[in-house]
């Protein structure tokens, strides 16, 4: 931790890097010894510590003073590490665990990670493995006297103008070099709108705002994590021959090196240091209605209402923003005009078994909920937004969400705005700015943050904002589990059960395909959880020529092209963790795209349906992430590092170990064509179209089919796909039947989890597993006896079984035991 003095200042006070001064250099040999479960390297006052965590983890920290205080983060978890048995070379330069060697140059402190076949993992610079430079911090005072709002299309934000800067305090910027092998392929970073997938030979300018939510952990196919513990704004940089990891303002050097054997153990190692995932309700993985913006109660009943009368499945609406009384902006009160009974409005919707999301902000403004908070000093610097880091000012947040919405039967969380604040907002389109200007927009949004958190923690507000609310309603209630929707991540929030989205994209072919790379670095980073708007939040241009609302579509859901976009859309995220629809400018709803029979209406309908048939396996998938560190939507090199040719394919990944997604990112329209090329991953038994049952061989290009019913998707031979019958809400029929289709070719299996759907009763083992296997030489399907039970467990369940040669066979599992040769039951 901080000194206390300094600790202090933070906490009350902007500060930002106000200029440096260079460190010693690196003459001499240092000195190295041994310390608790590791080596401690000194040159000079300078010290590096390098310490086994576990076998395969180890922590490095460096400080040019000597003084380790920590960055006074809440990235990792709480621990007490237990003595590891190391075995250290003579002259102190080496240590081997069961896992690692490390390596230690006693020139310049540079380390070396090997495995036991003394193969290299990861290699830091050898002549300049990390340098730094101390640099100086402000104070900045803000004059209340230019308090004002100013509209965005962010919502109104209040703003102050900058009275003074002082200087106080100082920090260090540090560099990290690393040589990189030629042959790996590194993901990671966050979810950014740039278009990169491998992040090899890329530059990354990496901070929060609405386009970028920064987590700092890289993940490669070499066989190891880096998990960088500070809160400051950071950069990546492997162009050229630079390659290096620099943090804008830290007390000292923390990164953790993570070994694992692919890289879900990367992600396993890394959830063990930061936090494990609680298991999400059932019903987030249906199907979530939103739109900016529901105005009432009776239209949030009306829409819910038609859903079930069309049986389009459905289990949660969100009531976006300005459900407050006008002038008072951000406050988390709804409006009586509109919203009479807060109470009947969510158990209206409940009695048609529908969930209701709402939208919270970290700013009010002009209203009684700001004056408390204002009072109390608990409101940060230049603006609006409650000081998040202060557990009492937490506490008081959560209070006005649960007295207005918790209380009264809401039941999940839209943390909007949770950098909390965006330097660009009103930032005209201009030659050289705009989505591609990365790092005007990083400068321009880091200086903001810094000016209002701190440069040490600038990133980092979005985590304990996810912190309060998560604590706090589990403090009330293990009867609901926390489900949070938010713009904004960091290392370590997926244990508070954050679910993050790309932010308020526009409306283009374009601006689609990139989304797909951007969360699947977003989730090899070790967060799970990540969504789009589906139909892009800004369909239309804007008026004001605002550089991020470029929208194609004025017409919205009433041009064939924007309908087409939106169905594409819609078919990638029906395998996303989270499917949701939501976005300005025009309506979002099924039946605004057309009516019952048309091409967009019924593609978008049967994919709402296929996500309802395909809950089984996903929930399965869920239980994985939360008991074994599993990552649900993935990139393909999760499953096929030894293919290089996947390492920088970005429109293709995996769902679960089965499906191959291959989203349809060009209009039919435009060209006329109904395929795409895809590339199926080497595999020995090869894969399976889903929509025709065609095998294709693996470790080659293929051109698929694409019509606007479906974009492609392959199932993995030697694969088990658990179904339930479409429901038109999560849990409907909990003792529906379950259709087990086998795609053969390989061996297989697949773990079956169940539970109540709700609520921490699995934290006391309160569920149900059991596996299957498929043996392809035998044609047998051997189902285990069941493991575990919950109240209201179903305790009997029909079994229809399915071989795609046509072969069937149906039974009724209890629980016990079973071989099904396919035609016979033993």
């Amino acid at each position: 931790m901080m000194n206390s003095l300094f600790r202090k200042v933070v906490a009350v006070a902007g500060l930002m890097p106000l200029c440096m001064v260079a460190s010693a250099g690196n003459m001499g040999a240092g000195e190295v010894h041994a310390v608790f479960n590791g080596l401690e390297w000194q040159k000079g006052n300078g010290k590096l510590l390098v310490q086994f965590v576990k076998p395969d983890v180890v922590r490095v920290r460096f400080q040019p003073e000597g003084k380790f205080a920590g960055n006074g983060t809440d990235v990792c978890v709480p621990r007490k590490d237990k003595k590891i048995k190391l075995r250290y070379g003579k002259d102190y330069l080496s240590m081997t665990s069961d896992s690692l060697v490390v390596k230690i140059d006693q020139s310049t402190g540079a380390i070396s990670y090997f495995d036991h076949q003394h193969h290299l993992l990861l290699a830091e610079n050898l002549k300049n493995p990390r340098s730094s430079q101390k640099v100086y911090q402000e104070k900045v005072t803000f004059n209340e006297k230019t308090r004002r709002v100013v509209h965005t299309a962010n919502g109104d934000v209040e703003e102050m103008d900058v009275l003074k800067r002082d200087t106080l305090g100082s920090a260090y910027r540090y560099q990290m070099n690393f040589n990189w092998k030629k042959d790996e392929a590194i993901y990671g970073l966050g979810s950014h709108v740039e278009d990169y997938m491998n992040l090899r030979g890329k530059k990354m300018w990496l901070c929060q705002h609405n386009l970028k939510a920064m987590v700092p952990v890289l993940n490669s196919t070499a066989g190891y994590g880096l998990l960088f513990d500070a809160g400051c704004a950071m950069i990546y940089n492997n162009v050229a021959d630079s390659s290096y990891v620099e943090m804008e303002a830290a007390q000292e050097i923390d990164y953790y090196m993570m070994k694992g054997h692919n890289m879900d153990a990367v992600v396993a190692n890394y959830r063990q240091l930061t936090g494990e995932c609680p298991m999400m309700p059932q019903y987030l993985f249906g199907y979530t209605q939103s739109k900016e913006r529901y105005c009432s109660s009776k239209e949030l009943e009306s829409i819910v209402r038609e859903y079930r009368q069309r049986k389009i499945p459905l289990d949660m609406i969100v009531q976006d923003w300005s459900y407050w009384s006008a002038g008072h902006w951000g406050e988390m009160k709804m409006d009586p005009k509109f919203y009479p009974d807060k109470k009947a409005l969510a158990d209206s919707l409940h009695a048609m078994n529908c969930k209701l999301m709402i939208s919270i902000w970290p700013n009010a403004q002009f209203c009684p909920q700001y004056d408390d908070f204002k009072k109390r000093g608990w409101i940060l610097p230049g603006g609006s937004v409650y000081d998040a880091y202060k557990p009492q000012a937490r506490s008081l947040y959560w209070d006005y969400a649960n007295n207005e919405f918790f209380k009264n039967g809401f039941d999940a969380w839209w943390c909007d705005s949770s950098e909390p604040v965006d330097g660009d907002w009103n930032s005209p389109m201009r030659k050289g700015y705009g989505y591609q200007n990365h790092a005007e927009r990083w400068k321009l949004n880091t200086r903001a943050l810094s000016d209002m958190l701190g440069a040490e923690r600038s990133q980092t507000y979005s985590l304990y904002h996810a912190m309060g609310i998560y604590e706090h309603q589990r403090a009330v209630t293990d009867g609901k589990r926390v489900v949070n929707l938010t713009r904004s991540s960091y290392a370590g929030q997926q244990r508070f059960s954050t679910i993050t989205w790309n932010g308020d994209t526009y409306a283009s072919w374009k601006g689609f395909a990139q989304m797909i790379p951007a969360g699947l670095n977003f989730m090899a980073t070790g967060c799970p959880y990540w969504t789009i708007d589906v139909g892009a939040f800004f369909v239309g241009p804007d008026k004001w020529n605002r550089w991020f609302y470029k929208g194609e579509f004025p017409k919205g859901c009433n041009d064939p092209a924007y309908r087409e976009l939106y169905t594409r859309m819609f078919q990638f995220a029906t395998f996303l963790p989270m499917l949701r629809s939501h976005g300005t400018d025009t309506p979002r709803e099924v039946w605004r795209f057309g009516n019952p029979g048309e091409p967009f209406y019924e593609s978008i309908v049967n994919h709402i349906r296929l996500r309802y048939e395909l809950l089984p396996y996903t929930y399965s998938l869920a239980s994985k992430v939360t008991r074994e560190g599993y990552t649900m939507t993935r990139a393909l090199a999760f499953d096929f590092a030894s293919d290089s040719i996947v390492h920088d394919i970005k429109d293709e990944f995996m769902m679960g170990p089965s499906f191959l997604v291959a989203p349809m990112t060009k209009p039919l329209m435009q060209y006329g064509e109904a395929s795409r090329k895809v590339y199926l991953p080497k595999s020995d038994a090869g894969w399976y179209d889903y929509w025709t049952g065609k095998h294709e061989a693996g470790g080659r290009w293929i051109e698929a089919a694409a019509p606007i019913e479906h974009s492609p998707l392959y199932v993995k031979a030697g694969s088990i796909i658990p179904f339930t019958v479409c429901q038109q809400f999560t849990g409907e029929q909990p003792d529906a039947p379950y259709t087990i289709k086998i795609y053969p070719g390989a061996d297989a299996d697949f773990e079956i989890y169940e539970d109540a759907g709700d609520g921490y009763a699995y934290e006391q083992n309160a569920f149900a597993t059991y596996r299957l296997h498929w043996n392809d030489k035998a044609k047998t399907l051997e189902i285990s006896a069941r493991k575990g039970s919950y109240r209201n467990m179903v305790k009997e369940r029909q079994f229809n079984i399915e071989l795609l040669d046509g072969s069937k066979n149906t039974i009724i599992y209890k629980g016990k035991a079973l071989k099904v040769v396919m035609g016979k039951t033993k």
